[in-house]
């Protein structure tokens, strides 16, 4: 069995907890030796593989590249997780600027508040009460939830490996509140696995075993783990909202062998309000 079934075994709250445990040493040590106050501890990152700060600071240059990225612009974070993409944009976006960064895990919010907030005022961090089977078993429904932002308020959103644990309803909701919130003519940037005909995929240890039509999961018994969407169905999705593809950057997901020339290992997609 792979340590990601393994880890998928564990209950939410468990998860969390696996991780500071088998991190505590190395924090420890990290701790006595002097840590960039900026950087969490790696027992409490529970969002994304890889080094931490170096992804951080490579996403901040796609957002500049590929979606315009201002530093007066007032940007929203939807799954802020503990502050992977807020700590570079501390150092890029001007005291014009606003940061609301949303999570469902009060452990991230908490230590964005207390670490970033302090030093950054306007950029703020909020815990939304919302179920997924992956983080969380409580809270409330995601295909239902309005975020607590005026309409065309954003002038840049986004979300990295956020539409991959959402299923249908809660992405087409999401994608909905993200066409209200942006302002005309601004962007989304957003992380999916795109099911696309066109690029097949050939990795065995990453593939989408059970498919419902216009989506596919890789385990049925965590639905919000891993989920890919059908490339006609998401485009669908984004026209029916008033948003246009500006940029579609297939990632190296479903061939590692072939990741040159793709900038991440999820697909990107960076969406324009008409």
């Amino acid at each position: 069995m792979s340590l990601r079934k393994l880890y998928y075994l564990l209950p939410p709250a468990a998860r969390i907890l696996a991780r500071k445990l088998v991190f505590m040493p190395s924090d420890m040590l990290e701790r006595l030796s002097g840590r960039d106050e900026l950087i969490p501890p790696k027992g409490l990152i529970y969002t994304g593989g890889g080094d931490f700060k170096e992804t951080g600071f490579r996403f901040l240059g796609y957002f500049k590249e590929y979606g315009n990225l201002s530093p007066d612009d007032h940007v929203l974070d939807i799954g802020s997780g503990i502050g992977r993409l807020a700590i570079p944009l501390t150092n890029y976006l001007s005291s014009e600027a606003t940061y609301n960064g949303f999570d469902v895990i009060a452990q991230g919010v908490n230590w964005c508040t207390q670490n970033i907030t302090v030093k950054y005022p306007q950029f703020r961090f909020h815990h939304i009460d919302l179920k997924n089977d992956l983080y969380r078993n409580d809270g409330s429904e995601a295909k239902e939830y309005t975020f607590p932002l005026t309409d065309s308020s954003q002038d840049f959103i986004f979300l990295i490996s956020v539409f991959t644990h959402l299923v249908p309803e809660e992405m087409e909701r999401y994608i909905s509140e993200i066409a209200r919130l942006l302002s005309k003519e601004k962007t989304c940037f957003a992380t999916f696995f795109v099911l696309d005909k066109d690029k097949p995929q050939v990795n065995p240890n990453f593939s989408f075993k059970h498919n419902y039509g216009h989506y596919a999961l890789m385990d049925e018994k965590v639905t919000s783990a891993n989920v890919a969407f059908e490339k006609d169905y998401l485009m669908a999705v984004f026209e029916k909202n008033g948003l246009t593809v500006e940029h579609y950057l297939p990632g190296h997901w479903r061939d590692p062998s072939k990741s040159d020339g793709t900038l991440d290992f999820q697909d990107i997609v960076v969406l324009r309000k008409g």
